[in-house]
């Protein structure tokens, strides 16, 4: 139940977003390489990914099956956290406001006292309880070269945190009724407690060049840029628990947007007798935006929120082969979070096992440098990742899993390269 109703609050919010421009989130967009490598992909990416993860690489040493085209049809990943239940506990909490309301019309007190205790009992559990969505799309096309690279983007990531809020005053009211006081008519109206649903994306669509350039020592340097059109997109849900619905957070009233044009860079050095390593640096969104939300119900608890779009680095290092690629990369700044979410700022490790082109066997680990207990939502420690890729006849299907403490995710995608 619980997976049915997070995914339809994340195809709501992405039906949403559909209408103006595309699917989209503050974090970075992931292939399905990257999410099983542990979200690695600055130092490499292939053609296809590095459009939206460091452009520079379209134009680095790839395999010879990879280097004149790539193609990003599809990608998709989602990750869920919802250890409590968060939104079942919604469902249950008004099925238990009708029997309540039921017992009062009835006059039957006994019943009412029992119904108040069960409802007293439900929101304490209820308040604090966090669910957290998170999902992303991607296409792409690549024409990578030394000479000149070319990259066309569309991409983005959603994020969506559902979080419960008991109000005191409910305890007093329901305790004294639980006690044997009279409920007056229509005393589940008077009550406060209350579910938010916090959801913020960032649409972008862009293109991607890069150049190789060889140095004075004989080695290799490339460099990128993505200029892109950025969406941001914001919303704010607040509503009591009797009318909490979750497929109403995207009306008007509880939604902002702001578009600009923002710019992508990248470079990568390749060293080594054999240019087996490979150093990589992205700075995402070289120029800063940010959004506020709506505060539609300030009598509710609602405040204004703002979703910064700051400018992101992140340097890795890999060592590759014909038949593998073992990578580190480490995010050099921190990005705040929006939502009842952790702050992130991820350090990762990824490898890849190569069987003659035809399958891949990835793994990865990433830890959240920026996550402790003062952060205002579920916690993002350490992730575990795991995926496997299949190329057949030129077709390409890219498979990942994710698992945490209190994570699940997975990842899809088709494609091609040759």
């Amino acid at each position: 139940m619980t997976g049915t109703r997070l995914t339809k609050l994340s195809v709501a919010i992405g039906l949403s977003i559909a209408t103006t421009s595309a699917l989209a989130s503050p974090q970075s967009f992931m292939s399905a390489r990257s999410f099983a490598m542990g979200g690695t992909g600055v130092a490499v990416a292939h053609p296809s990914d590095a459009a939206a993860t460091n452009p520079a690489l379209m134009a680095g040493n790839h395999h010879d099956w990879a280097d004149d085209f790539g193609l990003q049809l599809l990608s998709v990943n989602a990750q869920v956290a919802d250890e409590e239940e968060t939104v079942d506990q919604v469902d249950e909490i008004q099925d238990t406001i009708d029997d309540f309301e039921q017992a009062i019309n009835d006059l039957n007190q006994t019943e009412a006292e029992n119904q108040a205790g069960k409802l007293r009992d439900q929101l304490q559990a209820f308040d604090q309880d966090t669910a957290r969505v998170n999902a992303g799309l991607g296409l792409s096309i690549a024409f990578p070269g030394k000479q000149l690279s070319v990259g066309v983007f569309t991409n983005g990531n959603l994020t969506a945190t559902v979080r419960g809020e008991y109000d005191e005053d409910d305890d007093t009211i329901l305790a004294a009724i639980e006690n044997g006081a009279l409920p007056a008519p229509g005393v589940t109206d008077t009550l406060e407690s209350r579910g938010k649903i916090l959801a913020s994306a960032v649409t972008e669509v862009g293109v991607s060049f890069a150049r190789e350039f060889e140095l004075s020592n004989g080695q290799r340097m490339q460099l990128g840029v993505s200029p892109k059109y950025v969406n941001l997109q914001t919303f704010q849900y607040t509503e009591t628990i009797s009318g909490f619905e979750d497929d109403e957070f995207d009306g008007d009233q509880y939604q902002t947007d702001k578009s600009g044009f923002n710019l992508d860079i990248g470079a990568t050095y390749a060293f080594g007798e054999e240019q087996q390593w490979n150093a990589g640096i992205v700075v995402k969104n070289l120029i800063p935006m940010e959004l506020d939300s709506a505060a539609s119900r300030p009598l509710l608890g609602e405040k204004v929120r703002t979703l910064e779009l700051n400018p992101m680095a992140t340097v890795g290092i890999a060592h590759k082969s014909e038949f593998h690629v073992v990578t580190a990369e480490i995010d050099l700044t921190k990005k705040e979070a929006f939502g009842f979410e952790d702050d992130t700022q991820w350090l990762a490790l990824g490898a890849e096992f190569d069987a003659f082109r035809y399958a891949q066997l990835r793994v990865g680990v990433r830890h959240n440098l920026a996550s402790n207990d003062d952060n205002d939502g579920i916690e993002e420690s350490t992730q575990f990742t795991a995926g496997l890729g299949l190329n057949i006849l030129g077709a390409r299907l890219d498979l990942g899993a994710l698992y945490s403490d209190a994570d699940v995710g997975a990842a899809l995608e088709i494609g091609t390269a040759f």
